[in-house]
């Protein structure tokens, strides 16, 4: 293979390669989809904005900061509950605190290791006999 044609065929792959990357390559679909996920975000933050108080509003965002999967699901549970109706006065921090500990208790499973001692042949017992 001579040098102009693994050039040519560096070339081609890379611009596949970055076609795959960006997607369809069309700038216009790509500001719409950004649009719409910016409208997503503020609308969401707006509806968060009216059923949290600031004390509940700052724990909440602590709390993306720390464990984002977890702020993810309980901000989803509160616009539920918001969008369901559930939700009829502002939530204080006190009752963000109680939603987060629900929320903490139901994902969390318990775990237990048992250590049988008989079947490890750890029991000094027997070498004094």
């Amino acid at each position: 293979m001579a040098d102009p044609e693994l050039e040519a065929l560096r070339q081609q792959r890379l611009a596949q390669l970055q076609s795959q990357y960006k997607g369809t390559g069309d700038p216009e679909a790509e500001n719409q989809k950004a649009e719409q996920l910016k409208a997503r975000e503020d609308a969401k933050n707006s509806i968060l904005s009216q059923i949290l108080d600031q004390a509940a509003r700052a724990r909440l965002n602590t709390l993306m900061l720390c464990k984002p999967e977890k702020g993810r699901m309980v901000e989803n549970y509160l616009l539920q509950m918001a969008q369901t109706g559930q939700i009829c006065t502002k939530v204080t921090e006190e009752a963000l605190i109680k939603l987060l500990e629900n929320v903490s208790s139901r994902t969390q499973s318990k775990t237990s290791v048992k250590f049988d001692r008989r079947r490890a042949a750890l029991d000094s017992d027997e070498d004094d006999l």
